[in-house]
């Protein structure tokens, strides 16, 4: 096994890891915390890579395509929240799938409206086009930006939830909503204020994926499904277990794709190996899940230890 290519699949796992941690830390938030199950969250984060890719084209400035798409699917999460969420928060999680299911259709056709059923083009800023040697190894520098990004999150959603005010009463809300009202927590802003948050990492984890994945109408639910997979293996409403569960399942899945047919090959005949390998790849991160559900079926860290 070339040590070069190990390094450099490792690299891309973290970096897939930090795009799936910011946009499973805000699913996380407003599924382990609101109890409201919102299966249109993945088509924030395509939101984002749309607004991200169309302002970096309009502006050239890297800077203003975060911002809008941040901003643009922050004020989008909030007007479902406040349209759609809203009024279904005491309802059967039913309601709240089929409700969300079909906003995630009309967003997708509402994408293919207004910028066309073909893939987006969104490139990668000049300043970031370059490679940087790694232990050796020369690894894309906006790949490691990702990377970057997800770390600064990572520790100021920690930050947020358990060392502010706003953590506090969140965690109040989430305990125990009705006495966090009596006792004055304005427990409906809260809720708009946690979709806001969500809605913003996801436009975030978008903009940021757009350069180097297709921008295209759908494109939100593949990586939905993984964000899923992320919030049950690590614990529902953790943003710690989030973390976790997103760096594994990101190494499980690139290093299994990259390496498994290989290692099949050398005990199977090489037409088995090519049939088996790749499907057996896709499979790891589910079976991981189904492991985790049998053992630990509340995930690796429970939301009450967040």
């Amino acid at each position: 096994m070339n040590g070069s290519l190990l390094l450099s699949q490792f690299l891309n796992g973290l970096q897939l890891g930090a795009l799936l941690f910011l946009l499973a830390s805000g699913l996380t938030l407003i599924f382990g915390i609101m109890n409201f199950i919102n299966l249109a969250h993945g088509s924030l984060y395509m939101i984002g890579a749309f607004l991200g890719a169309s302002a970096y084209n309009a502006s050239g400035s890297f800077g203003f395509a975060i911002l809008a798409a941040v901003c643009g699917s922050g004020l989008v999460g909030v007007a479902l929240e406040r349209v759609v969420a809203r009024p279904l928060y005491r309802h059967d999680h039913l309601y709240q799938v089929l409700a969300t299911f079909g906003l995630m259709m009309f967003f997708n056709e509402l994408a293919s409206v207004i910028w066309g059923s073909r893939p987006y083009y969104a490139a990668i800023p000049p300043a970031l086009r370059g490679s940087v040697a790694v232990f050796g190894t020369d690894y894309p520098v906006y790949r490691l930006l990702i990377v970057g990004v997800g770390a600064l999150v990572a520790a100021g959603a920690w930050f947020l939830i358990q060392r502010t005010r706003f953590g506090m009463l969140t965690r109040a809300g989430a305990s125990n909503a009705p006495m966090a009202s009596v006792l004055g927590a304005n427990v409906d802003r809260l809720k708009t204020l946690l979709f806001l948050l969500g809605a913003a990492l996801a436009g975030l984890a978008g903009a940021l994926a757009g350069p180097i994945l297709s921008v295209q109408s759908g494109m939100g639910e593949p990586v939905l499904i993984l964000a899923l997979v992320v919030i049950v293996v690590g614990g529902i409403g953790s943003v710690r277990g989030t973390l976790v569960a997103a760096l594994l399942i990101a190494m499980i899945d690139t290093l299994g794709r990259a390496f498994l047919p290989d290692l099949l090959r050398s005990a199977f005949d090489s037409s088995v190996a090519n049939a088996v390998g790749p499907a057996l790849a896709s499979m790891l991160i589910y079976i991981l899940m189904a492991v985790v559900l049998a053992f630990r079926p509340h995930g690796l860290i429970f939301a009450a230890r967040r």
